[in-house]
């Protein structure tokens, strides 16, 4: 029999993600109420309910004892919308808030006389008095990346100069949008309303590049804006409002680029909440009524379609339902369709993520130092990157492209109805599995995703998924990305935290890529490229899925910690299609930022370009 603690709970709903509570009397199944006698001060009264009652009375249960746990409501928030302009001027003209300069070590070389020798610096300069080769000697500022500086010196349009460090050079979209995130800082810092950027040496930026570094400029501005304060009882609202981008050319060109920086931006944004949320705020159901606004948001090409558990049942995907089973909160299979409301559709893609909203480790329980039990919320990262991108999408609306957005959400949990080690599951293509890790859990609902996904009639899939392996044990948090295009052959790309091993050799800001197929493997990385994301191509071992065989079924779920990663995807390989070119993303380590403490949002950018390259418009 389950015993479980009876405590009295208000209905809560919030304006990002609200639960949905029922009244006891609603109950289908029988439970009764037992009385201890204990002395007055531990008094408890205790609902005793019948262990073997059926799946949808399990779940009425403990959403009884769930749907307010915590009393947590998501603040409501309103992201700062800006304005960004592309503009051609002298900057000693400009008006406003901040004027910020992007400096590298060379630009800040003097003269003889202490005197700025780069052009922009030494009229600024000029303008000022020299009081700003002045006070950047006494502020010891040499341009080095990190380094900035914001000074109020009178004499400009501008109430405030700012100087920031980029090193010996830029010329990547990383590092021109880690000067927006400086922009930002400086912005929130002085609680300015407007900001305009221009490079001290803008002759380095080529006249191919310009439109791709303005971009990164204005998604690092959006994104160092940004700070969740969802779940913080006090938070500052940013008064940054427009952000003018100078000396990067002007034009529609430009103005459209800039515009889609901010669409990807705030498509980063939502995976970033997504990730943020406790596990206890975003559960399955959540996660699919998320999934369901963006359709109901952007209704003019996208559609939803969410299975429960009686329609997985029936597409026979045992995997992924057995590692729901042990949940009070049931599994939501969450398939979303965008499609162009006009024009011919030439290619079909399918981004799959996987959706695990908290894993427990099962029997195979997270403990001991390092486990990072209390960070498994962010075992839902590939879905965040997944929906993230459909947010971008929708918004962008990219002709040409169809493209299906498949998340299997459940939950890693303990209990009797739980799969045990050594089980032996079936995924819905017919093949077994040897269950010999219950934290490996990840890739079994990915199995019966990628299998769905392949099903859709899409020509390329990318797949994204994460993966972890802790200090004595590999742990499993695997997010899956399909994206599928109309061509001759189908591709599967997967994205996912699938490996510690993978942490272990790329560190924490690099993703690993495991592919037989090169042309894919230099269209993805191309993308990434674009989006200022690092991947590194790693080896895919045939001869390693020896360790992957069992005795009783076709396969065990997890091969032990050597080549680890590398097995976590030869095992993913089982479920795709023969027809299909696919590739494994493992981005255990870029998911998460340990130092700010939060979500990245890492893998939306790299899925969004990759869907434009693949659309008409590229």
């Amino acid at each position: 029999m389950a015993v479980t603690l009876i405590t009295s709970f208000a209905s809560s709903s919030s304006s990002r993600f609200h639960y949905r509570s029922f009244s006891s009397s609603s109950s289908p199944f029988s439970s009764s109420f037992v009385r201890f006698r204990l002395p007055p001060r531990l008094r408890l009264a205790l609902a005793v309910t019948p262990l073997y009652c059926s799946s949808g009375a399990r779940a009425m249960a403990h959403t009884l004892a769930h749907a307010t746990l915590g009393l947590t409501q998501a603040n409501s928030t309103d992201h700062p919308k800006i304005s960004f302009a592309a503009k051609e001027m002298d900057v000693t003209e400009w008006k406003g808030d901040i004027l910020a300069v992007g400096v590298t070590e060379k630009d800040m070389a003097k003269d003889a006389n202490s005197m700025f020798e780069n052009p922009i610096l030494k009229k600024l300069d000029a303008h000022l008095g020299g009081l700003l080769a002045d006070v950047s000697s006494e502020e010891d500022f040499s341009g080095k990346p990190g380094q900035s500086t914001v000074l109020r010196l009178p004499g400009l349009g501008s109430k405030r100069v700012g100087l920031i460090g980029l090193g010996k050079s830029a010329s990547s979209p990383s590092a021109f949008q880690s000067l927006g995130e400086a922009v930002a800082a400086a912005a929130k810092a002085s609680q300015a309303s407007s900001v305009a950027v221009v490079l001290a040496s803008s002759e380095s930026v080529s006249n191919e590049s310009k439109l791709s570094s303005a971009s990164a400029i204005a998604s690092g501005t959006v994104l160092g804006l940004f700070e969740d304060s969802r779940y913080k009882s006090e938070s500052k609202k940013p008064c940054l409002n427009s952000v003018d981008i100078i000396g990067f050319g002007t034009g529609p060109e430009l103005e459209k680029k800039l515009k889609y920086a901010e669409d990807v931006s705030y498509g980063v944004i939502f995976g970033r909440e997504l990730v943020n949320s406790p596990a206890n705020v975003l559960t399955p159901a959540v996660l699919a009524e998320e999934a369901s606004k963006l359709a109901s948001m952007y209704s003019d090409v996208m559609t939803a379609n969410i299975l429960n558990e009686e329609q997985c049942k029936e597409l026979k995907m045992g995997s992924y339902l057995a590692v729901a089973a042990a949940s009070a909160n049931p599994p939501h299979f969450i398939h979303l369709v965008y499609k162009p409301s006009s024009g011919p559709v030439k290619t079909k893609l399918a981004l799959v993520g996987k959706g695990l909203t908290f894993d427990s480790g099962g029997y195979n329980i997270k403990t001991g130092p390092g486990c990072l039990i209390e960070l498994m919320k962010f075992d839902m990262g590939g879905s965040a990157a997944v929906l993230g991108a459909a947010k971008a999408i929708g918004q962008i609306k990219p002709p040409g492209v169809e493209v299906h957005f498949i998340v299997a959400a459940c939950e890693n949990m303990i209990s009797g109805t739980g799969m045990r080690p050594g089980d032996v599951i079936t995924a819905s293509n017919g093949k077994t599995i040897e269950v010999n890790n219950t934290d490996a859990e990840g890739r079994l609902t990915l199995a019966d995703a990628l299998v769905y996904a392949c099903n859709q009639g899409v020509d390329k899939v990318l797949l994204e998924s994460f993966f972890f392996a802790f200090i004595n044990k590999i742990e499993e948090a695997n997010s899956t990305i399909f994206f599928v295009g109309f061509c001759i052959n189908v591709q599967i790309v997967d994205l996912a935290t699938l490996t510690g091993a993978c942490i272990v050799a790329l560190g924490s800001s690099m993703a690993g890529i495991y592919t037989p197929n090169d042309n894919l493997a230099k269209e993805v990385i191309a993308a990434s490229e674009r989006s200022g994301e690092k991947l590194w191509r790693m080896p895919l071992e045939e001869s390693y899925w020896e360790m992957m065989k069992s005795g009783v079924a076709d396969m065990v779920n997890t091969g032990g910690r050597a080549g680890g990663s590398i097995t976590a995807a030869l095992f993913l390989k089982q479920f795709v299609s023969e027809k299909v070119e696919w590739m494994h993303i493992d981005m255990a380590g870029p998911v998460w930022n340990e130092k700010k403490k939060a979500a990245t949002g890492f893998g939306v950018a790299t899925l969004v370009e990759w869907v434009q390259n693949n659309s008409s418009s590229s």
